[in-house]
C-alpha cells in the first residue's frame, strides 16, 4: 500500500514542505531515497526500537520510502516520527483518513519518547501558508510553533500519543498561545541597569546616542575601566522590539534550536562570542548552512570583547554584513540568506599592555608593538564603526558614591522618542528604520548642514585625514544627536560632538 505523509525541511530561515511517500510491497528490504543524510538513513534503527517498545513493529516486507522533492538534500533526525507513522499507516497497523492534513516532525528515542527539533517556527509558518490543518511535534517545541495563529499545534511526549490520536481518535491537548500577550510580556526591570554604573557620564552619553540611532560603537580603554560592564547594559536602553522584529528574531533562533519551551522572543538578543571563534561560526555556513553569531544578533547587539584578539580573517568577513545587513551563503546546489541587522559593540585595550592612555600607569609597549597591535583591526572595518570613544578608569571618589546614576528606564524613554522621530522620517522607505541604516543618497537628503557646520566638518576632515565613509558616519551620528534634542536641523554643536566620537582617527592612535 502507498501512503503519503508530510514533514518539512528548513533552508535559511524558510521552510519547504517534504512529501514522504511510503510503499510496502512483497519482498524484503528497506530502501530510503530522496537525498537523505546519514542521520535519516540511521532512522530505521530508532524507529524499529521505538515501535517495538510500544507494541508495534516494522513489517518484514519490502519498504520503499521516497522523500520528495527528491533533488533536495534532507538532513537531521527530525523525520523519525514522520517515517514511523508512514510505515504504520502503509502497513495497516493504524488507520487514519486525516493524517495527510498534518505536518508531523520529531526525533524518536528508543523508548518512543520525542526529542526537540530545530526550526519549528518557520515550519509552522509554512504549514499555515499551505493550508495544513495542524502541526504535530515534540512538546518542547509546541509553544514556539503555537505563535502561528489558525494552525492546530499539538505537542506530544511519546509516539503512542500520536498513534492513538490517529488510530483511536484519542484527544490531544492543543497548545494555544495569545501572540500579542506573549509579545507584551516584558521584564519590568532589566538584569543589567545603567544605574549600577558609577561615573562614566560621557560614555553613557555615547551609549545613548548609539542606541538612539542604531550606531556601531567601539570602546577603547585599559583593563578594569568598565568597557564590558557598559556594553552589557546597552540592550537595557534599546527601544522595545516591534512584533515583526520579534517574529524575525524568533525564527532565526528557532532554526538553531534555541527556543525550547519558549514562545515569542520579546527581548533583544545580546551575543558575546569568544575571540577564538571561527569565521564560519561568526558569519554562518558549514556543510549544512546554519546562522552564525551575527544573525543570532539580528535586531539586537553583537559584543566583541578584546577586538584585536580576534583573527584578522574573522573580523574581515564582517565587513559586508555590516554594510548590507544580511549574510548570503552560497553552495553549489543552493543559496541561503540570513538577516543580520545588528548593533556592533566592540571593546579593546589601547595597547598590548593595556595602559597606553592611562595617565597613572607606565607605558610598557614600544611604538612598533602598539602599531602592530592596532593594525590587527583594518581601516575599512573601523570606518564601519560610527562611534569611537575612550574609556578611562573611574576614580575612587566616584566609585564610593552612594548615589545611583540615571536608570536604564529613563535613558530608554529618550532613546525611544528619538527612534520614533526616525520611524516617521523613514516611513516611506522599505529597508530604513533608523539613522545608522541610511545610505549615501539618504544622508544627503536628511542630514543637511548650514555653512558654519560644513566649514567645521571640512576642517576636521582635512586635519584628521578622514575617509569618505567616516564623513558619512559623522553626519549620521550628528543626525541622531539632533533627534535626541528633537531638533529639526543639524547644527554646529551636533557636528562638533559627532567629530569627538572618532577617537581612532586622531593622530597618535594609528600612527
Amino acid at each position: 500500500m502507498l501512503t503519503k505523509i508530510y514533514g518539512s525541511a528548513v533552508f535559511g530561515v524558510e521552510a519547504t514542505t517534504i512529501t514522504v511517500e511510503v510503499n510496502i510491497d512483497k519482498g524484503i528490504g528497506y530502501h530510503l531515497v530522496g537525498l537523505p543524510d546519514n542521520a535519516i538513513k540511521e532512522s530505521n534503527y530508532r524507529i524499529a526500537a521505538a515501535l517495538q517498545n510500544n507494541g508495534y513493529k516494522i513489517p518484514g516486507k519490502k519498504i520503499t520510502i521516497n522523500m520528495a522533492p527528491a533533488d533536495l538534500r534532507k538532513e537531521g533526525s527530525a523525520y523519525d516520527l514522520t517515517l514511523a507513522l508512514g510505515i504504520l499507516t502503509a502497513s495497516h497497523q493504524i488507520k487514519s483518513a486525516s493524517i495527510e492534513k498534518y505536518i508531523i516532525m520529531g526525533e524518536l528515542s528508543l523508548d518512543g519518547s520525542l526529542q526537540a527539533i530545530k526550526g519549528a517556527l518557520p515550519i509552522a509558518i509554512k504549514a499555515k501558508e499551505e493550508g495544513f490543518k495542524g502541526f504535530i511535534l515534540p512538546s518542547e517545541n509546541a509553544r514556539e510553533a503555537a505563535i502561528v495563529d489558525d494552525l492546530e499545534v499539538y505537542g506530544i511526549d511519546n509516539i503512542k500519543e500520536v498513534i492513538d490520536f490517529f488510530d483511536k481518535n484519542a484527544p490531544l491537548q492543543q497548545t494555544i498561545i495569545d501572540t500579542k500577550e506573549e509579545f507584551y510580556k516584558k521584564l519590568d526591570f532589566p538584569e543589567f541597569d545603567f544605574s549600577d554604573v558609577k561615573g562614566q557620564e560621557s560614555i553613557k552619553r555615547c551609549m545613548e546616542i548609539a542606541a538612539a540611532g542604531g550606531h556601531n560603537i567601539i570602546l577603547i580603554g585599559p583593563p578594569g575601566a568598565g568597557k564590558t560592564m557598559l556594553a552589557k547594559r546597552l540592550p537595557s536602553i534599546l527601544p522595545p522590539m516591534t512584533l515583526h522584529e520579534a517574529l524575525e528574531t524568533t525564527k532565526i533562533h528557532s532554526v538553531v534550536g534555541k527556543i525550547k519551551n519558549m514562545g515569542l522572543m520579546n527581548q533583544r538578543p545580546f551575543r558575546s562570542p569568544h575571540h577564538t571563534i571561527s569565521d564560519v561560526a561568526l558569519v554562518g555556513g558549514g556543510a549544512y548552512p546554519q546562522p552564525g553569531e551575527i544573525s543570532l544578533s539580528h535586531n539586537g547587539v553583537l559584543f566583541l570583547d578584546e577586538l584585536p584578539e580576534f583573527k584578522r580573517g574573522v573580523l574581515e568577513v564582517m565587513r559586508q554584513p555590516l554594510e548590507d545587513r544580511e549574510v548570503t551563503i552560497s553552495r553549489a546546489r543552493f543559496t541561503v540568506t540570513y538577516p543580520s541587522s545588528f548593533m556592533l559593540v566592540a571593546s579593546m585595550n589601547p595597547s598590548p599592555g593595556g595602559y597606553f592612555n592611562d595617565p597613572d600607569a607606565p607605558v610598557t609597549s614600544s611604538p612598533a608593538e602598539m602599531q602592530r597591535y592596532l593594525s590587527k583591526i583594518s581601516g575599512p572595518l573601523l570606518d564601519r564603526i560610527d562611534i569611537h570613544i575612550e574609556v578611562t578608569p573611574v576614580p575612587f571618589e566616584k566609585l564610593s558614591e552612594e548615589r545611583k546614576g540615571e536608570s536604564s528606564v529613563e535613558i530608554r524613554k529618550r532613546v525611544t522618542a528619538a527612534r520614533e522621530i526616525q520611524t516617521q522620517r523613514f516611513a516611506e522607505l522599505e529597508n530604513v528604520h533608523y539613522n545608522a541604516q541610511m545610505n549615501t543618497k539618504q544622508i544627503r537628503k536628511y542630514c543637511k548642514m548650514d555653512d558654519a557646520s560644513k566649514e567645521l566638518l571640512k576642517n576636521a576632515m582635512e586635519r584628521l585625514n578622514l575617509s569618505a565613509r567616516a564623513y558619512d558616519r559623522i553626519l549620521k551620528v550628528a543626525r541622531t544627536i539632533s533627534d535626541l534634542e528633537n531638533a529639526t536641523d543639524i547644527n554646529g554643536n551636533h557636528i562638533a560632538e559627532a567629530i569627538q566620537y572618532r577617537s581612532l582617527d586622531r593622530e597618535g592612535w594609528l600612527g
